[in-house]
């Protein structure tokens, strides 16, 4: 009897800490790695002109926040003709189902803030058809440049998504 209600102790302990932990990153100023992170509170934002997204290309992530709702993650990128795209895979997992949240939050509404260093830009997440022409150009780049077998295939049956991040 003792051993279990020890056992719920520490059950109890882990599950208010998972709690405590989630409920910070809500608040925190962006993502930490893969945890999903609140509203950006730092940084500047840049208006007007787009930088040249081509001297980012071998930047291998960075922080995007979606608008509503207030929420940001760290993310791949490809650069594509000095346009900007983020992919998101394992859209038709169980796994991507729970954890993928963001494409869905991005396609019904796609304001976005792209922040590289002190930097935040507006921009709008556009998720871009399986039958784009750029599609094979930005899976290649993708294959390129991060491990994995990311395919033209994937993108067309919806396992992957493809995102610009266009201006507004």
């Amino acid at each position: 009897m003792n051993f279990i209600k020890w056992l719920l102790v520490v059950i109890a302990v882990i599950v208010m800490a998972i709690g405590s932990f989630l409920f910070y990153m809500k608040t925190h100023d962006g993502p930490i790695e893969v945890f999903a992170g609140g509203p950006f509170t730092t940084g500047q934002v840049v208006e007007g002109a787009a930088p040249n997204w081509n001297s980012y290309r071998d930047l291998m992530t960075f922080e995007v926040q979606t608008l509503e709702p207030p929420r940001s993650r760290t993310t791949w990128l490809v650069v594509v003709d000095d346009k900007l795209y983020i992919p998101s895979g394992y859209m038709n997992t169980a796994f991507g189902k729970l954890w993928k949240q963001w494409p869905h939050d991005a396609v019904k509404d796609g304001r976005a803030l792209v922040r590289i260093g002190d930097q935040i830009y507006p921009r709008t997440l556009v998720r871009i058809a399986a039958d784009d022409p750029v599609i094979p150009e930005v899976v290649a780049a993708l294959r390129a440049k991060y491990p994995g077998e990311a395919t033209v295939s994937q993108v067309e049956t919806s396992d992957t998504w493809i995102f610009e991040l266009a201006p507004r």
